[in-house]
This record gives structure tokens, C-alpha cells and sequence, in this order.
């Protein structure tokens, strides 16, 4: 099974790529998180900013692979525990399909996008900067992967 984080944003600072990559790279092959970054649409003071949230959203829709289990980051989703979070991906691992989780940018997520989801995943009511989710996300997913595979990183 394949994790492709689908968000939207690009060209982020260092320390980012850093933290993301240093959990993504702890997770197994058999488990691997791949990031796939879409450009945002250029935000003025007099943007379309439905139109570029709808574009935003065509783009992401389009990098999500074939028959993927697709799930939305969205505050209104459902905040896992830990422990309900490697229970979501023991049964990801176990239905044998790729996995895409959908990050919109400043305004969201595109209702495309969120109707397409079969899945809504909130992280916390806080919101938190963009870039900070992506290692948010990378840290939790390998938690939840110590959980499953008895890996001292997750202690109760």
C-alpha cells in the first residue's frame, strides 16, 4: 500500500522537506507515504477565490491514483486517537488499496474534493499552518505504524 499526500502548496522552507521526510522515510516500503504538491492558484486582493479553490481541487482530483481510498484533512472531519488512527490503517493496509489523503490550501478544500472523500480526517480544531500538517501527518501516520508493528517510538 502506497500513502499519497495530496496538497495543495509548493516550495516549501527546509526545515519542512526536513521533518516530513525524516518520518516519511521511517515507514516501511509496504507502507510508504509519498507527498504529491499541487501549485496553488496566485491569490490577489481582487482573486476569484472560488474559482481558484475549484481549480485547486480539479488538480488534486487528478493526482489522486486509480482506485485509491480517498480521505479529506478537514477540520470538521473526525479527530482520531492515536489508537483509531492505526486502527484506519491496519484496515487501509488490509483493503490492498493506495491511499490518497486530500490537504487544500488557505480557503480549504474544493466540495468536489470533499464529496469525493470517503473519509474526512480532522487533525485538531486548531488551525495550523500549512506546511507544519505535512510533518504533522508524516509523524502520526509512523506512530500508527509503531502501534501495529509493536515499535518502542509509541509508548502509552
Amino acid at each position: 500500500m502506497q500513502i499519497h499526500l495530496i496538497s495543495v502548496g509548493n516550495r516549501m522552507p527546509g526545515w519542512v522537506q526536513q521533518g516530513y521526510d525524516e518520518y516519511a522515510k521511517r515507514l516501511p516500503r509496504e507502507c510508504a507515504l509519498m507527498l504529491k504538491e499541487i501549485v496553488p492558484g496566485k491569490r490577489g486582493k481582487n482573486s476569484d477565490v472560488a474559482r481558484i479553490v475549484k481549480e485547486e481541487g480539479d488538480r488534486m482530483i487528478a493526482a489522486i491514483p486509480q482506485y485509491a481510498h480517498v480521505v479529506s484533512l478537514d477540520i470538521p472531519g473526525k479527530a482520531w486517537t492515536t489508537l483509531e488512527l492505526s486502527q484506519s490503517l491496519k484496515r487501509w493496509q488490509d483493503s490492498g488499496q493506495n491511499v490518497a489523503l486530500l490537504m487544500g490550501g488557505p480557503e480549504g478544500l474544493a466540495e468536489s474534493v470533499k464529496t469525493l472523500a470517503k473519509e474526512s480526517w480532522s487533525l485538531s480544531p486548531l488551525t495550523f499552518p500549512h506546511p507544519l500538517v505535512r510533518i504533522i501527518v508524516a509523524e502520526q501516520l509512523y506512530r500508527a505504524w509503531s502501534v501495529l508493528n509493536n515499535h518502542p517510538y509509541h509508548r502509552e
